[in-house]
């Protein structure tokens, strides 16, 4: 298998472990910055025994990537409490929009026009699929979601910048400064019992082992196929949720569902086979 072809596979995996953050954040009986809190401490400490070999810079880059790690792990637990799980990652998936418009002048990674295709199709599946959901109560956890789309967007322009290093140190510092962020907030009360299984899964499957496979990927593909392939993430989400929590789509996003999952498997083909004619 190519590097190429194993970095899309790793892409694919991560999404699939992202995907359980809306589930458990929902099931978790605690605050917001006290369960982000938590959940990149135990992250930090998974990143600190699997990464033995470690390359702190300190560069603008890897600081940079550390800074907008943190603030989009805390904003988007914010943002799947105060709106719909659905919702929250359906509005942070709007990264590719800002990946495409920054990635020329940051990075010199241009997206060809079939990029720009897959894009609107992505954003407007994601539109379709959560249509029903999208209600002005939950107004401000929706711009909190809006503001973790640029801060993912930043942070996965910071790892691809450091393409010739080692871009998990981004990963690891991020979640320790996320866990001091919130750890005032982290000894106040504190779950019940029976939910610190769900902050351990956050902590280690759902964050900490991801964050090693992202940075891994990210070093063999473009910015912007970096958040296009794991795009399937805001599909499986959802799915999950309406499983054990009852928050079920209607026909519409079923719809759009299929143009997310129809446009992120051409566009993982493409880069699988490394079809550079169109991409």
């Amino acid at each position: 298998m190519s590097e190429q072809r194993k970095a899309v596979a790793l892409l694919v995996l991560t999404a699939v472990l992202w995907s359980t953050s809306g589930l458990f954040i929902k099931l978790i009986a605690w605050t917001p910055l006290g369960i982000a809190g938590v959940r990149s401490a135990i992250a930090a400490l998974v990143l600190l025994c699997v990464v033995r070999r470690r390359n702190f810079t300190w560069s603008a880059a890897q600081l940079g990537g550390a800074v907008a790690f943190a603030a989009t792990v805390i904003l988007f637990v914010v943002a799947t409490k105060s709106t719909t799980a659905a919702n929250a990652i359906l509005l942070q998936y709007t990264s590719p929009l800002w990946i495409a418009l920054f990635a020329p002048w940051f990075l010199g990674e241009r997206a060809h026009w079939f990029d720009w295709l897959l894009i609107a199709l992505i954003l407007s599946g994601m539109w379709l699929f959560f249509l029903d959901d999208l209600t002005v109560a939950a107004r401000w956890g929706n711009i909190v979601a809006i503001i973790t789309s640029v801060t993912f967007a930043w942070f996965t322009l910071f790892l691809r910048k450091q393409k010739a290093g080692s871009p998990v140190e981004s990963i690891f510092l991020g979640n320790v400064l996320a866990a001091a962020v919130c750890l005032p907030f982290m000894f106040d009360g504190g779950p019940p019992a029976g939910d610190w299984i769900w902050l351990g899964a956050l902590g280690v499957l759902q964050l900490g082992l991801p964050g090693i496979l992202y940075a891994v990927a990210v070093r063999k593909v473009t910015a912007l196929e970096a958040m296009l392939i794991p795009a399937i993430e805001p599909v499986l989400n959802p799915i999950l949720v309406m499983a054990f929590q009852g928050e079920r789509p209607g026909a519409w996003a079923l719809v759009g569902g299929a143009l997310v999952l129809g446009a992120v498997v051409v566009r993982a083909a493409l880069t699988a086979r490394g079809d550079r004619r169109l991409v």
